[in-house]
């Protein structure tokens, strides 16, 4: 039996997209591609797998640049009262 992934990455694609989007069985999809049911369980697995890991550096991206939004925000909030108390101060003199 060949490796389920020898096969090329276009029709591995579109048997998870056909599985996927379609909401074909398994088993229609394998008929239809041409392929064992068990390879399109594999490449739908490895296809979900991949999602998940992107999914999760996505999030911990998300809130490393919600954490720098944070800290800029606080800085120019302090600059902009820096720049109000030495305006203050000049007007004074």
């Amino acid at each position: 039996m060949p490796n389920p992934f020898e096969y090329p990455e276009e029709l591995r694609a579109e048997a998870v997209r056909l599985y996927k989007e379609e909401g074909l069985s398994l088993e229609k999809v394998a008929t239809r591609v041409g392929v064992t049911r068990q390879s399109v369980s594999a490449w739908v697995k490895k296809t979900d797998a991949a999602t998940e890991a992107t999914a999760s550096h996505d999030t911990a991206e998300i809130r490393r640049l919600q954490k720098e939004l944070r800290r800029a925000q606080q800085e120019r909030d302090i600059l902009k009262k820096a720049v109000a108390f030495f305006a203050r101060e000049s007007e004074d003199r």
